[in-house]
């Protein structure tokens, strides 16, 4: 029997970080950088404004109040993006919109609100410190620059950053394509007329779920039955598109069960008994010899747990992501339970609490059962050492935080 550190090692061994690709930039969006971004341009590239008003030499705002107003000629106005030289003479200001480049000679930016608002003469009535509302050359990048490290995540503010300094194209590792298969003659699809022995698939639903929320791209293949023929079929046609393939189901010992006749001729996938509470039976291996696959149980609330512990770190690796694992906090237990011996137990828990009053976890369900509906109210899982045989209420658990 595998420990669940032995079969976790085995599933990252086989799938490690994905080549980088040079993408545009909205492709680029949920991906993590393969490679730094470095700025070729200053930002901005030229002194310049910083609020709309007026430019102006801070010298000539000396003495500048209320009852005793400077009074400036306002020689020219220059908005965003004007590409003219432009240059200030003692005694005079020119209008200046919020972004525009700084005209040679003036060091300071008076806003609309100090003064009268003049186009031909202005009234400023109060002294504005020198260098006031400009922002200088590279005050935000400088050329040269590495803006982005590797290993950063492409979102929004991301993108904002990347276009701002003339980038339209980065280097990612892409985000892995991801097949899930669920096995089982029983399986229906949600919404489907439920016949006497039949059950929803859940587990397509939400295995695929969990593979976006993990970074990847899911693709959900309708519910295959417990034939060989159709289960062949199916993984075959899938290996066009899949970077990783999960099954679920089918891994009992029971009649009708053909994941491992399937899978041995298809490639080489090993099937281990894992010492975890729940779910036991798992698979890790590779079809066609180069497309990872993993066999997780049928049961709902066991395939979730499996998937977190096993998969979601393989697909946060081949993604290129350097923090694999769920954040994790220590929390007091409310109540105790009975542990099985010589297993790394899993729990569904909703933790409470806050980093100076400490956090507390309150199991969602008894032990040793399984529960859609308590997964489903849980916000963490509580895990339990191998040697740990008595849960006492007060016990500090480590707790998978899964809204993280």
């Amino acid at each position: 029997m595998r420990t669940v550190a032995e079969h976790l090692a085995a599933c990252l061994d086989i799938a490690q970080a994905a080549p980088p690709l040079d993408v545009a930039l909205p492709d680029a969006v949920g991906c993590v950088l393969a490679q730094d971004v470095v700025a070729s341009i200053d930002m901005p590239s030229v002194d310049c404004a910083n609020v709309d008003g007026y430019a102006v030499r801070g010298a000539d705002l000396e003495g500048a109040c209320p009852d005793r107003p400077v009074i400036l000629d306002v020689i020219d106005a220059v908005r965003a993006g004007d590409v003219r030289t432009t240059s200030l003479i003692p005694g005079s200001a020119v209008l200046i919109d919020s972004g525009a480049p700084l005209p040679i000679g003036a060091d300071t930016v008076v806003p609309w609100q100090h003064t009268d608002r003049g186009q031909a003469k202005v009234r400023i009535s109060e002294v504005v410190p020198v260098g006031q509302e400009v922002r200088p050359r590279g005050h935000d990048v400088k050329q040269g620059e590495t803006v982005l490290a590797q290993g950063s995540r492409v979102g929004a503010r991301q993108v904002a950053l990347i276009a701002a300094v003339g980038l339209n194209r980065v280097s990612v590792h892409p985000a892995p394509r991801v097949v899930i298969v669920s096995i089982g003659d029983e399986l229906i699809e949600p919404g489907s007329q439920r016949e006497p022995g039949s059950v929803f698939d859940a587990n397509g639903h939400a295995l695929a779920t969990a593979v976006s929320d993990a970074g990847g791209r899911a693709f959900r293949v309708a519910a295959v039955p417990d034939e060989h023929q159709a289960l062949t079929q199916t993984l075959e046609d899938q290996l066009v598109r899949a970077d990783v393939i999960i099954t679920t189901g089918g891994l009992s010992v029971g009649q009708g069960d053909t994941v491992k006749d399937v899978l041995t001729p298809l490639g080489t996938v090993r099937f281990d008994s894992v010492s975890m509470w729940p779910g036991r039976q798992l698979g890790v291996g590779t079809i066609d010899e180069e497309t990872p696959v993993f066999c997780l149980p049928g049961d709902p609330v066991a395939a979730q747990i499996a998937f977190e512990t096993f998969v979601r770190p393989v697909l946060r690796q081949i993604a290129g992501w350097s923090d694999l694992h769920r954040p994790s906090i220590p929390a007091s237990v409310t109540k105790g339970w009975h542990s099985p011996l010589g297993k790394r137990e899993f729990v569904p828990v909703h933790v409470t609490g806050s980093p100076t009053k400490g956090y507390r976890a309150e199991p969602c369900s008894e032990s040793g059962v399984t529960r859609v509906s308590a997964l489903a109210k849980a916000n963490a899982i509580a895990v339990v050492p191998e040697d740990v045989v008595t849960v006492v209420s007060g016990d500090r658990l480590h707790c998978l935080l899964l809204d993280a």
